[in-house]
């Protein structure tokens, strides 16, 4: 796969040894939930690394001092439904009081594009450093919808962060969209005919919520 300036493919030994155990068929729906959850804090720190910082007033024991902090409502999560709500509370970790907007798509079995059937987000969104998160990318179409969407609402500093991807998704969305940073845990082999990531994990949405 081409390198892509605004992608970023994570290569850590935690988030490895986590991601063999999500793949695992066997791992039940809470540990699958819980690994999803550790993954995503770990890949937000990362991610997080070049987030506006404004200096503050401190009073320590000692004596006041400026420090810096990330500005209260700087921050916003915003899910792909459903699978994409899994990663949620792995943000919320880092940044408790993000605020959260949705977005709702699925797949057209005919077409395998992406359709839209949900949008709510908080007011003020377009001031805010996005997360967009979404537990696979496969085709890209998805993403690229949901970043159309934001993007529409004036959205200017956006982020996505996927756990698995297939190349053909990540070329999709790096070069539709060169502005937004993608952070990927683990980037895997390839789509199959159906256009499901392999070796991939199966249906994350249904492993998180045991609807399948």
């Amino acid at each position: 796969m081409k390198n892509y300036k605004n992608v970023f493919v994570f290569d850590h030994p935690l988030i490895k040894h986590k991601v063999a155990i999500l793949r695992d068929k066997k791992t039940g729906m809470k540990e699958f939930r819980e690994l999803v959850e550790e993954i995503t804090t770990i890949m937000t720190y990362e991610s997080m690394r070049d987030v506006r910082l404004v200096p503050v007033t401190v009073e320590t024991p000692l004596e006041v001092t400026t420090q810096y902090k990330v500005p209260e409502e700087s921050i916003a999560i915003v899910p792909i439904l459903r699978a994409g709500l899994g990663m949620v509370n792995g943000v919320h970790k880092v940044f408790p009081t993000a605020r959260v907007g949705h977005i709702g798509m699925y797949r057209d079995e005919q077409t395998m594009e992406p359709q839209e059937y949900y949008c709510k987000l908080p007011d003020g969104i377009e001031n805010k450093t996005v997360f967009l998160v979404d537990p696979m990318l496969a085709t890209g179409g998805s993403a690229c919808d949901a970043l159309d969407a934001l993007k529409k609402r004036g959205c200017k500093r956006i982020k996505f962060m996927a756990i698995i991807a297939a190349p053909e998704g990540v070329q999709r969305v790096a070069e539709a969209h060169p502005d937004v940073t993608v952070y990927i845990s683990t980037l895997d082999r390839a789509l199959n005919e159906n256009c499901y990531i392999l070796p991939g994990l199966g249906d994350a949405g249904d492993r998180l919520f045991g609807t399948k």
